[in-house]
């Protein structure tokens, strides 16, 4: 029984990883007021441009730089959308997960063509240690888990114990009164998605360069809005999204234990847990979370830029 839990936290760290990426940038766009719902489409940019950086050099870790650029390219659009022409948040982000779905998938038949043969690149090994002992199969993760571990206190420290983590608070709950103090409200939120979509392109490159070695269309398969998900559950704070993005990573873990075990659950029951584990944890946290106070308010309605 402890030897199946260690192997399970193992497989949570590995499957909670982009989430982490993912949320925790979530995290830096609603501290300053805006709504990422676009984090499914970056993720799966981030996928499909780290697959073929990745494929066409050989290296990993060009394919993560390629990852993390075109999802900032991305989020410099939605950022134009959502600041600079002061559309809604909601649905400038539901276009750019359109969007990505159809250029990645368009790019990938026009690279690879349409016949669906599975290509594989090079990945992020794991760590290696001495010793085939079970118990250190959670420390045998590839550095992008260890980054993303380690993320966590650092965006703590820099969102409450800097100047620009405090301007950043106070333009996702006032934005009026930071503006007044003179604070380029605008260029506060730009910023923020530009750093989400960093890393939420970062969690999907983790996807094809790490978790797998390989490109599916659609291969984020939800992992975008179980990411907004973990931002509430954890209360818009890095070690609740951490506790959250694990506890999801061992729902999906979970059902392939399960499956492997050979327990008699119907699959697709297993594949829903998840995502069941999401909407109950929404209706949960709906009405005793305190969002940002100015979360999801456009440009024209928090004062001057």
């Amino acid at each position: 029984m402890t030897e199946w839990l260690v192997v399970l936290t193992a497989s949570a760290l590995a499957l909670g990883t982009p989430l982490l990426f993912a949320a925790l940038g979530e995290l830096v766009s609603e501290r300053a007021g805006v709504l990422n719902i676009g984090v499914e489409g970056l993720m799966l940019t981030g996928a499909f441009a780290g697959f073929l950086a990745c494929w066409a050099t050989g290296s990993p870790l060009v394919g993560m730089v390629a990852a993390a650029g075109a999802a900032m390219m991305l989020g410099a659009l939605l950022a134009l959308w959502v600041v600079g022409l002061d559309a809604d948040q909601v649905v400038a982000g539901a276009a750019l997960n359109i969007l990505a779905v159809g250029v990645t998938g368009v790019a990938y038949r026009a690279v690879f063509g349409v016949t669906g043969a599975a290509l594989t690149v090079p990945t992020f090994a794991p760590i290696a240690l001495d010793g085939d002992a079970w118990w250190l199969a959670p420390l045998r993760q590839p550095a992008p888990v260890w980054v993303a571990l380690a993320l966590v206190p650092l965006v703590w420290l820099v969102l409450a114990r800097t100047r620009l983590g405090l301007e950043l608070r106070a333009v996702g709950e006032a934005p009026e009164a930071a503006a007044s103090l003179g604070i380029r409200v605008a260029a506060v939120r730009v910023g923020a998605l530009l750093a989400a979509a960093l890393l939420a392109g970062i969690g999907g490159g983790y996807l094809s360069l790490a978790y797998s070695n390989t490109f599916v269309e659609g291969m984020s398969a939800g992992r975008g809005f179980i990411a907004l998900a973990i931002v509430v559950f954890g209360r818009w704070r890095p070690l609740g999204i951490l506790a959250g993005a694990l506890l999801f990573g061992a729902a999906s873990a979970a059902q392939f234990h399960l499956q492997a075990a050979g327990i008699t659950i119907p699959y697709h029951l297993l594949l829903m847990l998840p995502y069941v584990l999401t909407l109950t944890v929404l209706a949960i946290a709906t009405g005793t979370t305190a969002a940002p106070a100015a979360l999801g308010r456009r440009r024209s309605e928090c004062g001057p830029p």
